[in-house]
């Protein structure tokens, strides 16, 4: 596997996805078996990034590999990796509709089948704190928690994880186009209809156990 292309094409991806702007936003990817992070680089146009930019690091975030600057956003990365060792791939994105709600410093709740199935818990908003600070990476943590797979980084943007890169895009997907759906409940003057916990482990069961081909 060429974790390094990965992360190239990952920039792309996001980019070509809507999911943020410019340079904006950041991408890392854990290898299983050596333990080492590979990170995009910091301020570099996603369409120019080759793999000779891609960063690599230990867990300690010692750089083993690479001549340009990590992402800023490096420490939060690692947290993540650390706190949840199911993990192997974080997404930092700057979608519109997350944002909007991380402005505001709301969660987004398990409105919709696709969020349920998905998202892994309710998206919780962490604390406002500096851009690549050690605190940002903290309140990450703590808004994450054990179970979600996705938090909004207070005037910021949004943190999605999985086990997969492909994963973590999904879950980048959903939570924007939840984000949205809230948006326009909202913006219409109602609220939503929560779906029972019973039906959300159902649902979860189902995409774990079922769905799709095994």
């Amino acid at each position: 596997m060429n974790i390094k292309r990965i992360i190239v094409d990952s920039g792309i991806r996001m980019l070509n996805s809507g999911l943020t702007v410019g340079t904006w936003g950041n991408i890392s990817f854990r290898d299983k078996e050596s333990n080492l992070v590979y990170l995009t680089p910091s301020g570099m146009d996603y369409s120019a990034i080759i793999e000779d930019d891609v960063v690599v690091c230990d867990l300690d975030g010692n750089i083993v590999e690479g001549k340009r600057k990590p992402t800023i956003e490096k420490g939060m990365h690692l947290a993540v990796y650390k706190a949840r060792p199911e993990v192997n791939a974080v997404v930092h994105t700057h979608p519109i509709y997350s944002t909007v709600f991380s402005c505001i410093g709301e969660d987004i709740p398990l409105i919709i089948d696709e969020a349920a199935q998905t998202l892994g818990d309710v998206v919780k908003t962490a604390s406002y704190a500096l851009p690549g600070s050690q605190e940002l990476a903290d309140n990450c943590i703590k808004a994450l928690g054990t179970k979600s797979n996705a938090c909004l980084l207070m005037s910021h943007g949004a943190v999605c994880v999985g086990e997969t890169m492909d994963a973590a895009f999904k879950v980048s997907t959903v939570l924007e186009v939840t984000a949205q759906i809230y948006y326009m409940i909202k913006s219409m003057g109602k609220e939503y209809i929560k779906i029972s916990e019973e039906n959300i482990v159902a649902m979860e069961y189902f995409v774990k156990n079922i769905y799709g081909q095994r």
